[in-house]
Parts: structure tokens; sequence; C-alpha cells
């Protein structure tokens, strides 16, 4: 039964047509803090489900203030590992919430944050495994975000980094994993190629131009990806609505990016 639940929940975060998703990740407010684009919950979170967002993402927090009881429906997805700048040491992320109180809550997916390489690899990677355990008991859908970041790390976007941490996500449980564009198709290609489950890009921080931004979705997704995850480059957007319109054209209806560009 729980592989049937799996299933049920995998259909609100990813669209049943393309079968790829939009996430837009809202929990820089632990990390970060109250940072622009972030301050109104709500809103925000209304603006990217009217410009046809597949899921939110964010703590436990979010669902208390920012989703949802109007407006056009979205997915939850509630992370579960934390860490704020201003700890001693911002990779080292920790478990701070349950698959079990995501469920209370109404999660549609749960996402945990592990850094490959650092310091503390080890702890975060058996939390990982502890989570895929409760995930597959309670049919939840887990996004794993990884990211190489540690001493032997010389590029957290050099691909042959990114592809080890996709693959240890994939290895240990995840159902999607979220990890850096290497910037380039090419190099991108091996990444999805050598994960044996779906892969979406990370943003990453706000880029220079909207075309910029544009161009790394576009490429990763003629590289195989299965969609984005993308925070601070959509909500801190001048128009957050209009932007994933355009990146559901290129996620969700194949168009060019000449095409999108055009408007």
């Amino acid at each position: 039964m729980s592989e049937i639940g799996k299933s049920v929940r995998m259909e609100r975060i990813i669209n049943r047509d393309s079968k790829r998703t939009i996430i837009v990740p809202m929990d820089h407010g632990v990390s970060m803090g109250p940072i622009k684009g972030l301050l109104d919950l709500p809103s925000i979170v209304n603006k990217v489900a009217e410009g046809g967002a597949n899921a939110v993402l964010g703590h436990l927090g979010l669902p208390k203030h920012g989703h949802r009881g109007y407006g056009k429906d979205i997915g939850l997805i509630i992370h579960l590992s934390a860490s704020t700048s201003l700890g001693p040491d911002p990779n080292h992320k920790v478990l701070v919430t349950t698959v079990e109180e995501a469920i209370k809550v109404g999660a549609d997916a749960v996402s945990v944050h592990i850094n490959v390489g650092a310091e503390d690899e080890a702890e975060m990677l058996a939390g990982l495994g502890h989570v895929a355990e409760r995930c597959d008991y309670w049919g939840m859908p887990l996004v794993a975000m990884m990211y190489p970041r540690g001493r032997k790390v010389s590029s957290e976007y050099d691909v042959e980094f990114v592809k080890h941490a996709a693959r240890v996500g994939a290895e240990l449980g995840a159902d999607i994993v979220k990890t850096n564009y290497t910037g380039d198709p090419e190099s991108f290609r091996e990444v999805v190629r050598g994960c044996p489950v779906p892969v979406v890009m990370a943003g990453g921080p706000k880029t220079e131009t909207e075309e910029e931004f544009l161009r790394n979705v576009y490429d990763a997704m003629s590289a195989g990806a299965a969609g984005v995850a993308v925070g601070r480059n959509v909500f801190q957007a001048d128009d957050p609505t209009a932007l994933v319109r355009k990146i559901a054209q290129i996620v969700h209806e194949g168009a060019t990016l000449e095409d999108v560009l055009k408007g």
C-alpha cells in the first residue's frame, strides 16, 4: 500500500502530462533569514502557484504561514533538515523535522539537504538513510538536495563531484535528486545519466539576468533533467508569476529558448 501512496503523492508534485516538475524552494528563511521575496509567504506562494509551479518547498512553518486555503492549488514539500549562516558550520545540516510531522501538515513530499564531502558528511548520510526508510514505510516521496561541498571539493559545479553527489542520493533512497547545474548541457547529461532517479536542476544564487537563468533552465532540460527546483531566481524576480510561466513553457511545453524570450 505504501507504493500506492507514494505514487498518488508524486502526482501532486509532478505534471501528469510532461512527467516533469517545477519546484520553488522557500526554505531560505532558516538558512539566510527574512530575505527579499520571502517577507510575505502567502503572497509569494500565490504568485508562483498562479504561474504554474508544481510545488513549493519549505520548513514546517510554511503551511502555517503561507500554504494555502485560497487561489490555485500547489504541491507542498516539507524540508526536514536545517542549518543557519550564523552557525559554526553552515554546511552541517541536521534533521529538525520528522516524516511523521510532515504527514500531519499534509505534505505531498519531504526533502533533505546533504553536503557530500563536508566534515559531518557521515551524520548527514545516516540521516538520509533514516528518512528514506520512513518515507518507504509511509509512502512519502523523498527529494534529496545533493551538493558536493567540502575540503576535497575544488568546485561544487564540477561534473565529477556533482555526478557523485547525485548518485549518492539515488543509492540511499531518494525519489528525486536536486543538484547543481554544471554549466553546460554536455556535462549535465553525465549527471543525469549517472543517476537512476529523476534529476532536477538547482537554481542557486540569483543570476545577473533573466535570460541567463532561462538559458540554464533550457540547457538543463535539453540534457535530460526532470525539471527545476529554483528559489531566489524566482521569488526575487520583479514578476515571479510571469517568470514561472516562462519556465513552464520550457519545462512542460518543450518551448525553445528563443520562443520564450520573444514572449
